[in-house]
């Protein structure tokens, strides 16, 4: 556990740096003069429709990649490994495929966008480049977790991707970049960028061998990794489809829907801070996974279970309500539109649907890595088939609010099914007292900070409401030790700093 602990704990320092840089970003995009609320929706609407591009042309390449990579690295010469090759190609052959699709249905977009997002339609073959770029880095990405290099890409995804796109909105705001047109065109780039610079990386330092030469482990497990494809490419572009879905229809379905679209997104990016311990976890678990699966050790596969549930609870629980804390008060301090103010409801209910799944652990990659990974799809169904139609009928009835209470209510079963699953079949659950005493820790400091700090404001009160927030949950986390993570992380710190030897 020591180096999947200390590989999350770097990882999620590089993703949190990268989010103080993306929060720059959306500083830039939401405050007063710089950019009107339907450009910065728009930049928003670009970003998740590449995701769901990228999650129908990857093909499961990603998770083929995670399952059987200790099979290719057990039975091949690095040079003779056509894993990376075949992942990409097949990548590259489900995007043009995609495009093609794109393309054909282009009036279809612009029926159901005209009205409500007419920019997203006069744009819109510049998404394709993004949702390429960001297919091609997700396979890299995914063979760089195999290959134990997690901090690296989280560096160039969450770090370097963020800072281009600083890049691109100081030389819109200096007027070098002269239109929006131009910008939007740049912005469907980034991900290019990105993608290139980890494929040059990996290619140069010898870790990417690239041989179209058929292996004798593709040949021999040909068969499954079909199988094995097929089934989580239908689960995988379920759940994609499931968490970009609230945007598409608030953009498409509501009135003003892309203005709207730029108020959920701050409260989903938002949100996505909550989220940054399980995507470091799941960085750095999912490999280790894949080998006790394989090992058939199933007590080090509860231990990761349980301990990514207790880290990522905390984590999260400790971010939603620091954000709560502080949310209006830095709109208006910051000096943001006031229109942002509407989107603190959403934001509540989209961070508890986090911190549920962040409790609930490593629940999928458990089951994507293990011999029933099949269950995926059908759990993924039935999201899908609870969330489409309620966020669409709660959008239509209570506005911007109501894709978040479907998110909550579709996440709560969804995770609810797959805990109950991996209960049943090996006896594997995430939860413990520690689950319960993390929950009252927050609340308690929660409702500490509000009532000592309800009538400080401006940069004052945000500072001392953090600060005492933080001081008071990190204090009762380490003294009650909530974690078995915390002390070895806690004794760490002080030798650092000289305080322990």
């Amino acid at each position: 556990m020591s180096s999947i602990r200390r590989q999350s704990i770097v990882s999620s320092v590089v993703i949190y740096l990268g989010f103080a840089l993306g929060a720059l970003n959306i500083y830039f995009f939401t405050k007063e003069g710089y950019f009107t609320e339907s450009e910065y929706g728009l930049t928003t609407l670009f970003v998740s429709v590449a995701i769901s591009i990228q999650a129908y042309a990857s093909l499961a390449m990603p998770t083929y990649i995670f399952k059987f990579h200790p099979y290719y690295e057990h039975n091949l010469p690095g040079k003779q490994n056509d894993m990376p090759a075949i992942a990409l190609v097949v990548g590259i052959a489900g995007f043009l495929v995609i495009m093609a699709a794109g393309w054909i249905f282009k009036d279809l977009v612009t029926r159901k966008y005209s009205e409500n997002a007419p920019d997203f339609v006069k744009y819109y073959f510049w998404v394709f480049p993004l949702g390429f770029g960001l297919t091609m880095f997700t396979i890299l990405e995914s063979w760089g977790w195999s290959i134990h290099k997690p901090i690296l890409t989280s560096f160039l995804k969450e770090i370097v991707w963020r800072f281009v796109i600083t890049v691109l909105i100081a030389l819109f705001i200096w007027g070098v970049i002269s239109d929006f047109g131009l910008f939007i065109k740049l912005y469907g780039l980034t991900y290019l960028i990105v993608a290139i610079i980890l494929f040059a990386y990996l290619y140069g330092t010898g870790r990417l061998p690239l041989t179209l030469k058929i292996s004798k482990v593709t040949r021999r497990y040909f068969k499954k990794i079909l199988s094995l494809c097929l089934f989580v490419y239908g689960s995988q572009v379920v759940f994609v489809t499931s968490t970009v879905f609230d945007t598409l229809v608030i953009a498409s379905v509501l009135p003003g829907g892309i203005e709207k679209t730029g108020v959920f997104t701050l409260a989903q990016f938002l949100t996505s801070v909550i989220q940054v311990p399980q995507r470091a976890v799941i960085a750095s678990s999912v490999s280790h996974l894949s080998r006790a699966w394989r090992e058939k050790n199933l007590e080090k596969i509860r231990r990761i279970y349980k301990r990514s549930s207790i880290n990522m609870l905390l984590f999260s629980l400790c971010i939603f309500f620091l954000i709560v804390l502080n949310y209006r008060e830095a709109v208006i301090t910051f000096g943001l539109k006031e229109i942002f103010l509407s989107g603190f409801s959403a934001f509540v209910f989209l961070g508890l649907t986090r911190i549920v799944e962040l409790g609930c652990g490593v629940s999928a990659q458990v089951i994507g890595t293990s011999t029933h990974w099949r269950f995926e799809l059908t759990s993924g169904v039935i999201l899908l088939v609870i969330m489409l139609p309620l966020t669409y009928f709660l959008a239509k009835k209570y506005d911007i609010m109501g894709p978040p209470i479907a998110n909550l209510i579709s996440f709560g079963i969804y995770n609810a099914i797959r805990i109950t699953f991996l209960w049943r079949k090996f006896r594997l659950q995430p939860f413990s007292i520690s689950s319960i005493y993390a929950i009252l820790t927050a609340v308690l400091c929660f409702v500490v900070c509000y009532y000592l700090f309800r009538n400080m404001h401006g940069y004052a009160g945000l500072f001392l409401r953090s600060i005492v927030y933080l001081v008071l949950f990190g204090g009762l986390t380490v003294f009650f030790r909530l974690s078995p993570d915390v002390e070895p992380v806690w004794n760490t710190a002080l030798k650092r700093l000289g305080l322990r030897k």
